[in-house]
């Protein structure tokens, strides 16, 4: 594939996240705790997020690997981030979560597992075969500095919350409490947030295309996620903390 023909791709893609934002504003994702049955056949909840995330991690490292990845520092840099990012959410992050007899809708399922396909194949792809050779001198630019330390804070903020969220089932008999500690004090969803920052930050500190498409779907992902979660609480709990934003301290 031609650099023209891919960043042709890329920008489609874009385009594509641009359309669809509006439409998951106006219609919460039917899994987790916003589940419903009327979405046709279901899967169980772990099984499913396995299969939806597995792509990103499999085709990703697939291209980088048998392509031209691994003979620059900083894409073996780049490719063990996302690496370190993907094992976690295919592997470690179903085994954590309690969500015995949970079940999704399979097209939610297939969606995910459609987006994390193309957005692996996509990063993989300019990653492992047309990535031009950055210098010695970037791992000292302020991009790659400010990125790499980004991509750490979120990587951890969202681990921290996560672990909030999951230890909330233990003594819960309904399975979901409000939550507290962290930052948790000013949003609703502050593991949303990390992951926001983590790929801001692999996009500032890669400076490319593809890794900015991703950022961008991360937001349209996301944002609509936490609005309906931070709706969701507030319907959910009469004592919830009503100064609380849903994503962003004071702003959103």
């Amino acid at each position: 594939m031609t650099l023209y023909t891919f960043n042709i791709l890329v920008l489609v893609w874009i385009g594509f996240a641009i359309i669809l934002f509006p439409v998951i504003l106006k219609i919460p994702a039917p899994y987790g705790r916003h589940s419903r049955t009327n979405w046709g056949p279901m899967i169980n909840n772990k099984l499913g997020w396995f299969l939806m995330e597995a792509p990103a991690l499999l085709v990703f490292g697939f291209l980088v690997v048998t392509g031209k990845g691994f003979e620059q520092q900083a894409i073996l840099i780049f490719s063990f981030l996302w690496i370190m990012h993907y094992f976690n959410r295919v592997i470690i992050f179903p085994l954590r979560i309690r969500t015995k007899g949970k079940k999704m809708p399979v097209v939610i399922m297939v969606f995910a597992l459609f987006f994390n396909l193309v957005n692996g194949f996509i990063n993989g792809y300019w990653f492992g075969h047309l990535a031009p050779e950055y210098p010695v001198n970037w791992f000292f630019d302020f991009r790659f500095l400010g990125g790499l330390s980004l991509f750490i804070t979120g990587f951890i903020l969202n681990q921290y919350h996560d672990k909030i969220l999951i230890n909330l089932r233990k003594n819960s008999t309904t399975g979901y409490k409000i939550p507290e500690g962290g930052l948790f004090k000013y949003i609703s969803c502050p593991n949303f947030m990390g992951e926001i920052l983590e790929w801001f930050g692999f996009a500032l500190m890669t400076w490319c295309l593809p890794t900015l498409s991703f950022f961008l779907w991360t937001m349209v992902n996301l944002i609509p996620r936490a609005l309906d979660h931070h709706s969701w609480y507030l319907k959910t709990f009469a004592d919830y903390p009503k100064n609380r934003k849903a994503l962003f301290p004071f702003v959103l």
